[in-house]
């Protein structure tokens, strides 16, 4: 990968118009992967907010909510700014599919250093609060943090998010 970034943070920490914002930076081709799904009002009126945010600019949209390593091989070249939003939500669409969650974070830390141009992914940092009261709740609190250690490590750059506000947790020949 010509240069990675991980932006993590809580719910409505600026995760994603500061990842939006690096993108727009890039002078190349802007490539939106999003993850969601329209399930219910409450994620229609989120896709519908990312979507207006997004209107009158140049972005190519890929909608996979699963297969995302193989979006990222098709999506990246030299030229493009990639941005993944989000890890959480992929994550949870793997969990209920019943797919190897483990097996696809680690396919994806694997093709991520290999792909041209920059991949930015942004992901909720679910770790800070207190323990899920359900086991499933806690087994995604406990796959997010996985996921998140195992991407951290070939990211060129992670950032955390809060209150709108950039905290760089590495930085290239640092961390």
């Amino acid at each position: 990968m010509a240069y990675g970034i991980l932006v993590l943070g809580g719910a409505r920490s600026g995760k994603s118009r500061h990842a939006e914002a690096l993108a727009l930076a890039h002078a190349g081709r802007r490539v939106y992967v999003a993850t969601a799904t329209p399930d219910d009002a409450e994620m229609r009126a989120r896709i519908a907010e990312h979507r207006r945010r997004r209107e009158g600019q140049a972005w190519e949209v890929v909608e996979e909510p699963v297969a995302l390593a193989r979006a990222l091989k098709q999506h990246a070249a030299e030229d493009a700014f990639v941005l993944v939003d989000c890890l959480t939500l992929w994550l949870s669409n793997l969990m209920m599919r019943e797919m190897n969650v483990g097996a696809a974070v680690a396919e994806l830390a694997e093709l991520l250093p290999a792909l041209p141009g920059t991949v930015c992914m942004v992901s909720n940092e679910v770790g800070l609060g207190i323990v899920p009261e359900h086991p499933l709740g806690r087994l995604f609190r406990d796959e997010a943090g996985w996921a998140h250690q195992m991407l951290a490590e070939v990211m060129d750059e992670v950032r955390f998010m809060i209150a709108g506000l950039p905290l760089m947790l590495k930085a290239p020949g640092r961390g």
